[in-house]
């Protein structure tokens, strides 16, 4: 708001950075149900958490409109409006989650793995804990990589610095780790460098060539029409959710992997052959939000069994990063494609990257199926 009001730049930079600051710490809310769920549950636990944000996330681009009255009736900038509106909202969902919040999932999580970790310490780490031997006398404990236990301490007591190596390293031990990383990352990658520049070609569609570089704001009809757009786009990421944690867990994590590639792979065809139509942009959108559902529930529940338990909140930060950036390259990359190769260029960019990884997930269906011991451990 104090961006729109001062018209300085930097302002806007620095908000945008806090709202992804707090974007970053409400996504591992999907982690925080996967550890504590079953095996056989693991995908719809975590989509639930995905798909609670249905609501909210249709319902804020449509409110482009309502808050330029909001501004307006303020005193502010028109643009200013929407901003005012997010406030509350958030300012409410603080006060929500201090106070009925109870106990701290965050806290709960990490006593039971405190609880887990010593009682295993005490069975079979005695030796290791006292620096007298690297290897337990009863050798590593079933279904864990060796030097596990003994990296346990070291985890702790530099859990501050080197977190992105030690995550790496982790994700390094299993291919399925690899192939859930790629999938999350991809998927984000092409879906925020599509969904980015979206609004800016709906708007030169609708209002004519040039009409972004014309020094006006949008009429409301045009803001109309792109927020009905991006909020068709994020109810086909939230609203299946838990279609697709269902898929997950009954289809495979791996096979809902390819069938989330599939979808984005059709999705920039149907937006980018059809770029000239919303009608077509808006149902690409949808395709698209809807793939980016599939790639990132099956992936990030693959992702969280890959790795070791000691692990995996490591990891979960690790990719949640990975993927972060991903969308911050595929945003700021998004405007260039658009500017060199158009709306058409931008999709087929996304698709490439697509195609990539679905490949990557065929590769590894058939080594699974090739390898049942393998495979088992792959979803």
């Amino acid at each position: 708001m104090l961006s729109v009001v001062s018209g300085v730049f930097v302002l806007l930079v620095l908000g945008a950075v806090g709202i992804g600051v707090g974007t970053a710490a409400s996504l591992q809310a999907r982690f925080a149900a996967v550890d504590l769920a079953d095996a056989e549950h693991r995908g719809r636990a975590l989509s639930a958490v995905v798909w609670a944000v249905t609501v909210g996330a249709v319902a804020g681009p449509n409110l482009i409109q309502p808050g330029t009255v909001v501004g307006l009736a303020l005193g502010l900038p028109p643009v200013a409006g929407p901003f005012v509106i997010s406030a509350a909202g958030l300012l409410l969902a603080i006060v929500l989650l201090f106070a009925g919040l109870r106990p701290d999932p965050l806290l709960l999580a990490r006593e039971i793995a405190a609880q887990d970790l010593a009682a295993r310490d005490l069975a079979t780490q005695e030796p290791a804990a006292l620096d007298l031997d690297p290897q337990p006398a009863g050798g590593e404990m079933q279904g864990t990589p060796p030097g596990t236990a003994n990296q346990q301490g070291a985890t702790a007591r530099n859990a501050v610095g080197g977190s992105l190596v030690r995550g790496l390293r982790a994700i390094r031990q299993s291919r399925a780790s690899w192939l859930a990383l790629a999938a999350v990352v991809g998927a984000h990658a092409v879906m925020v460098g599509v969904m980015s520049m979206t609004p800016l070609h709906l708007q030169e569609l609708v209002a004519g060539p040039g009409a972004s570089h014309a020094g006006h704001a949008a009429s409301g009809d045009v803001l109309v029409i792109i927020g009905f757009t991006i909020s068709l786009h994020i109810a086909g990421m939230f609203a299946l959710s838990p279609v697709m944690g269902w898929l997950t867990d009954k289809a495979g994590r791996t096979e809902t992997i390819m069938i989330g590639f599939a979808t984005l792979i059709a999705a920039v065809a149907v937006a980018g052959f059809g770029q000239t139509s919303t009608v077509a942009v808006a149902v690409g959108l949808v395709l698209l939000g809807m793939g980016w559902s599939a790639a990132t529930i099956s992936g990030s529940t693959l992702l969280a069994e890959s790795v070791p338990q000691e692990s995996r909140v490591l990891v979960q930060g690790v990719s949640d990063m990975l993927m972060g950036a991903a969308g911050a390259v595929g945003g700021a990359t998004s405007g260039l494609i658009l500017s060199w190769a158009g709306y058409l260029g931008l999709n087929m960019a996304g698709g490439l990257v697509g195609a990539a990884v679905l490949t990557a997930a065929v590769v590894a269906l058939v080594a699974r199926r090739r390898s049942p011991a393998a495979g088992s451990a792959a979803g």
